[in-house]
């Protein structure tokens, strides 16, 4: 979670770069932009975070929490790579979930125990290397990449420009005629460069003012996982 006075500093130098930023601060506030919806269920655990990440991918979070939970039950507590790898694809497909996503699960677990992906020591690694290192894992594409490295790893300049919630509020921001594309919202990003998770997280909140809906409503924006 952003400090306060941190979180203040940070959204006025982004206003200082780009006026229709600034309006919207002032309209919407200041969310904090690294927030995770969680209601708890993952207890710092960055493994377990990434499992509700795929457990959410293109579903409500009310039904991927329901999810998670199925999962917690199962295992008798946190999700974490071991107890994953026991449970199996079989089982976890057996709690509700899609056949690829327990395959996805288990893939992300294979990665953590034999060390490709040290997933609770990422601190280290530059963006690009965490969204590499990240992405290397079936089922984990570019934005569900992008929001571990909001959520997870706190990081300030990260802007999922494939996500269709952003880019629509772009539209409907800077009142253009159409939809930006990927390349188009990234080199708009440009100059919103160190604070692009702070950009994102108030054109997010410009479309759904309600902090309530917003987190109901992340894991339906992505255009891809």
């Amino acid at each position: 979670m952003a400090a306060v006075g941190e979180r203040e500093s940070d959204y006025a130098a982004l206003g200082d770069v780009d006026p229709v930023l600034a309006r919207l601060v002032v309209e919407y506030g200041m969310p904090d932009p690294f927030e995770f919806h969680d209601g708890g269920r993952t207890t710092g655990s960055n493994f377990a975070a990434m499992a509700l990440h795929i457990l959410g991918q293109q579903i409500s979070t009310k039904v991927a929490f329901v999810l998670y939970d199925r999962l917690v039950a199962a295992l008798d507590g946190t999700p974490n790579a071991t107890g994953i790898l026991e449970l199996g694809a079989e089982r976890i497909k057996g709690l509700g979930t899609s056949r690829a996503k327990a395959g996805y699960l288990v893939n992300l677990a294979e990665h953590v125990s034999d060390g490709r992906l040290p997933i609770e020591q990422m601190a280290d690694l530059s963006d690009a290397d965490a969204v590499e290192a990240l992405v290397a894992v079936k089922g984990i594409g570019q934005w569900s990449a992008e929001m571990f490295l909001i959520h997870q790893l706190h990081r300030a300049d990260i802007l999922p420009a494939g996500d269709v919630g952003i880019r629509n509020a772009i539209a409907a921001a800077y009142r253009l005629d159409e939809v930006p594309t990927i390349p188009e919202t990234r080199e708009r990003g440009e100059a919103w460069a160190p604070w692009r998770t702070f950009a994102s997280a108030i054109l997010w909140r410009s479309l759904a003012p309600s902090a309530g809906n917003a987190a109901q409503n992340q894991n339906q924006r992505a255009a891809t996982a």
